[in-house]
């Protein structure tokens, strides 16, 4: 089954669900080191990326195109959901999301979150 995302995120505080830490564990976030970068043709918001992360490369489809330049991402080590199950977007299959803060709101700004040293690919975030 494809991810869904709900209209009413974000969640207050009080409607988020608590995870407990085995189901955090069940995370897999690792590093990714982004080698290419470009836009989705036909599609406004869409970038493709191909993620580096140590033992395997994966294409990811993010909606950041209005925040980044392609060129601005190639090279950077992002924070990726390596073990989300795949989604077909605009034809394209996304092998995991990258994390990044706000965004949410008209108006408001986006980051990827990116690592300050250069932490090999597919190392795991804890």
């Amino acid at each position: 089954m494809a991810p869904v995302v709900s209209d009413d995120w974000p969640l207050a505080a009080e409607e988020a669900e608590v995870l407990s830490i085995d189901e955090f564990r069940k995370l897999e976030l690792r590093v990714g080191l982004v080698k290419v970068a470009e836009r989705v043709p036909g599609a406004t918001r869409l970038l493709r990326l191909e993620v580096d992360l140590g033992d395997e490369a994966r294409q990811i489809v993010a909606g950041i195109a209005q925040w980044y330049q392609p060129e601005d991402l190639v090279g950077k080590r992002i924070v990726v959901v390596a073990n989300l199950e795949p989604a077909t977007i605009r034809g394209l299959q996304s092998q995991g999301m990258l994390l990044a803060a706000g965004g949410r709101a008209p108006g408001t700004d986006l980051a990827v979150l990116t690592l300050d040293r250069e932490i090999p690919p597919g190392t795991r975030v804890e």
